[in-house]
């Protein structure tokens, strides 16, 4: 099973400035979180907050999803899908 994650520019420097990466083995967001954890040491941090939450001002969508609206970190992940890490952007 192989999901796709798009890295937004602010991150790729702790993805050795990947822009995408494939992930293996991954049942939900969670699962993702963890394994991008172990690939990239420190990239959880600038995603969770102390608790495993996404940060606030980082959106994840799944094919276009918001988790927020479906499972959270624990919206299931299948073969093909594409994970987006989206900075919240503001403005006036």
């Amino acid at each position: 099973m192989a999901v796709t994650v798009l890295i937004p520019t602010p991150l790729q420097k702790f993805t050795n400035n990947q822009a995408t990466l494939e992930c293996t083995e991954t049942a939900n967001i969670a699962d993702l979180i963890e394994n991008l954890e172990q690939t990239f040491p420190g990239i959880k941090a600038r995603l969770c907050e102390d608790n495993g939450q996404p940060r606030r001002f980082l959106n994840f969508y799944v094919n276009t999803e918001d988790i927020r609206f479906l499972e959270g970190t624990n919206t299931p992940l299948k073969d093909g899908d594409e994970v987006s890490i989206v900075p919240a952007v503001a403005g006036g």
